[in-house]
């Protein structure tokens, strides 16, 4: 008897358990520091055109 395996069973690397523990702690969305903010904010400044008011 013979069993066959299809392509989407077949297993590839062991899973590394450091990687796994890593995976399950992963962090959620961060912020932006205050240089990546006032640097932000300079580009959409220098991006919006402004016209002086009378």
């Amino acid at each position: 008897m013979q069993v066959k395996i299809e392509p989407s069973q077949r297993f590839g690397k062991p899973r590394n358990p450091v990687a796994v523990a890593a995976k399950l702690r992963a962090a959620g969305p961060h912020t932006k520091g205050a240089t990546a903010q006032r640097q932000s904010d300079k580009r959409a400044l220098a991006k919006a055109k402004l016209a002086p008011k009378d």
